[in-house]
């Protein structure tokens, strides 16, 4: 038998007026044409998190109910039902993912997203916790350098913000910018995730070479830690860094 389509199914709903809302409901949470939420401990803080039986649909670090919903209505679209908690085998890989600061195996329902849009969070979710990457350079992994500004404006409503590290994307300067919840939770976050905090300087590095391997990287690329006082070199641009004869780290990835 043909699964009836998502119009179908809200065709057939809306032609019964004498549904019960109770019923009406769980056939719109089962069919995922509505989502359920719940509370949920976060890394700073509680959480609310809106889910489907695909994934997660919406995250807000919030302990205010109503502005969820406000959130959730802006970013997903889609009406949402409170549940007691978020699925036991849901939970677990939230946990998961939270506490590894990675997507991992976490599942999300990003079916409202456009393609582009799916291609930023795609690889946002790559940045590493406790690292930064500017918002070109996001562009330009996507294969749309020019597209930076397109770039801010998808990140800016991410849907699921956390579990996709929008806070790990900064400015070109490399220093923090805006954040759909302030930026000082942008800096918290990046803080409990080991960065380092005085990379949040009125006039912070871009990138940062080692005269042992003649290699560049972002400041806050692994590599980059790992580079001695004694053989840290320091560049303002990528030009000047390769007229020192210096290469792009093959790990962050800056601009060659």
């Amino acid at each position: 038998m043909t699964q009836p389509t998502e119009s179908q199914i809200l065709a057939m709903l809306g032609e019964q007026e004498t549904t019960p809302d109770g019923i009406r409901q769980r056939v719109l949470v089962e069919t995922a044409l509505a989502d359920e939420y719940a509370p949920f401990p976060g890394p700073l803080g509680l959480l609310y998190v809106g889910f489907t039986p695909r994934g997660v649909t919406s995250v807000v670090p919030t302990e205010d109910e109503s502005e969820f919903l406000e959130v959730h209505a802006r970013t997903v679209g889609r009406p949402a039902y409170v549940a007691g908690d978020v699925p036991p085998r849901l939970a677990t890989r939230l946990r998961r993912s939270l506490d590894s600061g990675r997507l991992g195996k976490l599942p999300v329902d990003l079916r409202q997203l456009s393609p582009f849009q799916k291609q930023v969070l795609e690889v946002t979710a790559e940045i590493p916790p406790g690292e930064v990457r500017p918002y070109g350079w996001v562009a330009r992994e996507m294969g749309s350098a020019g597209a930076v500004r397109a770039v801010g404006t998808a990140l800016a409503r991410n849907p699921v913000p956390i579990v996709i590290p929008c806070h790990r994307v900064v400015k070109s300067d490399g220093s923090v910018g805006n954040y759909a919840f302030g930026p000082e939770m942008k800096k918290d976050l990046l803080l409990h995730e080991g960065m380092d905090g005085s990379l949040f300087a009125s006039k912070p590095l871009r990138y940062i070479g080692s005269d042992t391997t003649q290699v560049y990287c972002y400041p806050t690329c692994r590599n980059a830690r790992r580079i001695t006082a004694a053989h840290r070199v320091e560049f303002r641009t990528p030009d000047r860094a390769a007229a020192a004869g210096y290469r792009s780290c093959k790990v962050c990835r800056p601009p060659a």
